[in-house]
């Protein structure tokens, strides 16, 4: 494929993770192209059984079923993303928790009618929350509690986007995109040279965009309080839960960062959402672009002087 090269990429649409996702690959010829995103799928599906808390015979099931008992052995791919989230704990104050996903036990988002929990039935939830109660380390994990559990859906779907995209990388794949429900990792610039351009979602108006990110290299990723909510009372409740309290967080109703690595990209925007007006702060220091939509709608952008690749435009 030579550089100014005008073919239309092969596209891949497959489904995981509850949602439907697409590979873009721009390669010399389709053969090759099917191999490279069988690899690259495969790895995904791979990566969906191993942490999903859905299926018995995951990795996460095996470590949530043995809480308050024995510790469980992990392998170097689990132990790395525990380090990841224990980074993201630090990094957020606490508010990011793989451990606070038992507060979906008072918190029902599917409920009709919906209704808000009480505050013992959030306290109940609440005491099983506490990743800094976690043993682990590089070989073991122990959750020391019954009724602890721990949820890599925080981080397991973006870390996939970057496997996935690895793989494409590491097959010859110099122009591509991969897109896990919305979750983008960039593969290099497009043949000709040009930025791939992402839409952002808007939070409030379905199939319409609030802006988009011209990116040449690394990813793309939002959170928002419109993925998983119900309103009462004139007041919406989403599914974003600050581990430090267990109530649902109401500050942003979405947060967009661009970031070299796409569990870097989801992580940030999940941590802006949870820190609330201390979001902007914790975006600068961490340099990264990113757009952010207040309770009220306005828009607030930024770009470190170093981001010359990666430009946010409000539609």
């Amino acid at each position: 494929m030579g550089e100014g090269d005008t073919r239309p990429p092969f596209r891949y649409t497959f489904r995981a993770m509850a949602a439907v996702h697409e590979l873009i690959l721009w390669t010399d010829e389709r053969r090759r192209a099917n191999r490279v995103a069988r690899a690259a799928i495969a790895d995904v599906l791979r990566i969906e059984a191993k942490f999903s808390r859905y299926r018995d015979d995951s990795v996460t099931t095996s470590i949530n079923r043995a809480a308050g008992l024995a510790q469980v052995a992990i392998d170097a791919e689990t132990a790395a993303l525990l380090r990841y989230a224990d980074r993201c704990h630090r990094l957020s104050n606490g508010a990011f928790d793989i451990s606070s996903g038992v507060l979906r036990r008072a918190w029902d988002f599917r409920r009709r009618p919906p209704l808000v929990p009480t505050s013992d039935e959030i306290a109940a939830a609440f005491a099983h929350v506490g990743w800094d109660r976690v043993e682990w380390n590089d070989a073991h994990v122990r959750l020391p509690n019954p009724g602890m559990e721990l949820d890599f859906g925080g981080i397991g779907k973006e870390y996939a986007a970057d496997r996935a995209a690895t793989i494409c990388a590491d097959h010859g794949v110099a122009a591509g995109l991969v897109n896990l429900g919305g979750d983008v990792r960039v593969i290099g610039p497009r043949p000709d040279g040009a930025p791939w351009r992402v839409g952002i979602s808007h939070p409030r108006v379905d199939a319409a965009v609030i802006g988009t990110v011209e990116v040449r290299d690394g990813a793309v990723a939002t959170s928002g309080d419109y993925e998983r909510y119900f309103e009462l009372d004139g007041r919406r409740y989403c599914h974003l839960l600050d581990s430090r309290t267990g109530w649902p967080v109401d500050h942003w109703q979405s947060a967009t960062v661009v970031a070299p690595l796409a569990i870097l990209a989801g992580s940030y925007a999940t941590i802006a959402m949870l820190l609330g007006a201390d979001a902007p702060a914790f975006l600068a220091q961490h340099r990264v672009t990113h757009l952010l939509v207040r309770a009220d709608g306005t828009v607030v952008t930024a770009s470190p002087s170093s981001a010359r690749d990666a430009q946010v435009v409000v539609a």
